[in-house]
């Protein structure tokens, strides 16, 4: 799911004591799949693998697809896929697929970027594959612009983060509403089959291609949206799937009703409140830290709580530099998604708070996100509603919730609608069961979201790790490494109610390692990311 600002989450970093005894839940030879009409399916495009232009150690190919799978013959479109092969030594398991998020995560880019916070027995065992989802990247695009400079030109506009004031509300309001009608204009077909169904079947076509019976995966926040409509759309495929960082699927299409919501979807889903939280325990361990380890720390949790709330009183008054409160907001929730930058938010808003106008960081709007979201999430339709759904964010959980009642508003004016969504049952009977992870403190996908996946789910167990970021991959524990290496290889489950510790606590510094390791959590940095979920 995506988080606020626009574009995805461009990768940034990527194990603990094993306490709880592993329950042994193995994988079992295949049998039929349970009951329930399966989608249509059709042969396998294949994937003439080639090296990488880009990325060296990387095979790319090219795979075609049906736009709409309901009539397979008529227009085809392309996938961008990418492929790092086992390293051994051992017998290689098979593939593993693996989406970064989104909506829009382009995992020719970003699977590259990642693929060293993956256990490196998992490296060993299995091909790990990624693809730009169609519509993204790539693969055949969601394009609503002529050329760079004319989505340059819209992109000045917006105002960053999430608009505040009457005036800029509505510049927000008619440029999305301009964006809409230019992505209309340029291909309205394909807008209506980039939803999370259309690319659940893609994937399932990946799998046939690579030779897989059954499906390996894991997918990290949206990803784990499309792994849940994978499971419920193909349940007897399911090899071994590990879903982290969860976002509902019943919040994520409103309970299939096509009325329109009261809320958006991220107020559904409950990012507002996994921000407000993470942001409270922030700024506790930098109150509880020296401000040599954490420049914003007043000295106590209480004190450092009081600064943040004056200086956000400040910034809405008087933005210093091109930082307005919007881009403030946006740049804490950003920050906020890996423990690795907390220093780096710390810093930003001393120098706020001193005066100092911090580094400048202007993200792009990303349409990839609003080609998925809109099409098939309900979100009101009435953009003048977007004002009240952010009081009422705000009261309940206060700076962060402004931007997350602003993501979806380009969904009013949308213009097109998903041709086939998937929108339940969630609950069919996998071939094998679903591991479920999340940090305790998740500023996007919240840890709430994970106790529902776990119950509206057939068959999934909750792993959880107590820590802070957005996703277990993107911030270490090489506890959570070893239990998804033993499910992933031989099917084994953590018992239930296993709890992980990261590696390492924010303001305090690394911690000793010690039980099961399996060679991950490996802190890997990469480019900047601009969040999503």
């Amino acid at each position: 799911m995506h988080i606020p600002g626009s574009s995805a989450l461009r990768g940034r970093y990527a194990g603990a004591t094993v306490a709880a005894v592993i329950c042994m839940t193995m994988f079992t030879v295949p049998g039929p799949a349970p009951a329930g009409r399966q989608p249509h399916s059709a042969s396998a495009p294949p994937l003439d693998w080639k090296s990488c232009r880009e990325a060296e150690g990387f095979d790319c190919a090219t795979a075609k697809v049906p736009l709409d799978y309901r009539s397979p013959r008529e227009r085809t479109i392309e996938l961008a896929v990418v492929k790092r092969k086992a390293t051994g030594p051992g017998r290689r398991i098979g593939t593993l697929f693996f989406n970064p998020g989104g909506p829009g995560g382009p995992g020719t880019k970003e699977l590259p970027l990642w693929y060293k916070l993956f256990p490196r027995e998992v490296r060993e065992r299995f091909d790990i594959v990624s693809w730009d989802p169609r519509g993204v990247g790539d693969s055949t695009p969601v394009r609503c612009f002529a050329s760079p400079e004319e989505a340059a030109k819209w992109q000045e506009r917006i105002p960053a983060g999430f608009p505040v004031g009457e005036r800029q509300r509505q510049t927000w309001t008619e440029a999305y509403a301009e964006l809409g009608r230019r992505c209309e204009q340029r291909d309205a077909q394909l807008l209506r089959h980039v939803s999370t169904a259309d690319t659940a079947r893609d994937l399932d076509r990946l799998r046939q291609a690579v030779g897989d019976p059954q499906l390996t995966y894991l997918g990290i926040s949206y990803g784990t949206f499309l792994g849940a409509t994978y499971a419920n759309l193909f349940p007897g495929r399911v090899r071994a799937m590990v879903l982290d960082g969860n976002a509902t699927p019943s919040s994520w299409v409103d309970g299939g009703s096509r009325s329109e919501p009261r809320l958006g979807t991220f107020l559904r889903v409950g990012s507002d409140l996994g921000s407000a939280a993470t942001l409270k325990q922030f700024l506790t361990l930098c109150g509880r830290a020296t401000a040599e380890r954490c420049p914003f720390s007043a000295g106590t949790p209480g004190a450092t709580l009081t600064k943040f709330h004056e200086l956000m009183g400040r910034i809405q008054k008087q933005p210093q530099g091109t930082w307005t409160y919007g881009k403030t907001i946006h740049n804490v929730v950003t920050r906020l998604y890996f423990q690795t930058e907390w220093d780096g938010l710390a810093t930003a808003l001393q120098d706020l708070w001193q005066r100092r106008t911090p580094a400048d960081e202007a993200p792009p709007t990303d349409t990839a996100l609003y080609a998925v979201l809109c099409p098939e999430s309900p979100n009101p339709r009435d953009p003048r509603s977007y004002e009240q759904q952010e009081r009422t964010a705000v009261a309940r959980s206060g700076d962060t919730a402004h931007e997350w009642a602003w993501v979806p508003e380009p969904c009013a004016t949308w213009p097109a609608t998903a041709a086939h969504p998937y929108t339940g049952p969630w609950n069919r009977p996998t071939a094998h069961p679903i591991l479920l992870v999340n940090p305790t403190y998740d500023p996007a996908t919240p840890y709430s979201a994970a106790q529902a996946m776990a119950r509206e789910l057939a068959d999934a167990r909750l792993l959880t790790l107590n820590s802070y970021g957005h996703t277990a991959l993107l911030n270490p524990s090489s506890c959570v490494s070893a239990y998804e290496s033993r499910y992933f290889i031989d099917g084994v489950l953590p018992s239930s109610g296993t709890t992980c510790q990261p590696d390492t606590t924010p303001f305090t510094g690394p911690k000793p390692r010690e039980g099961l390791h399996t060679g991950g959590g490996a802190l890997a940095r990469v480019r900047k990311p601009t969040p999503r979920a």
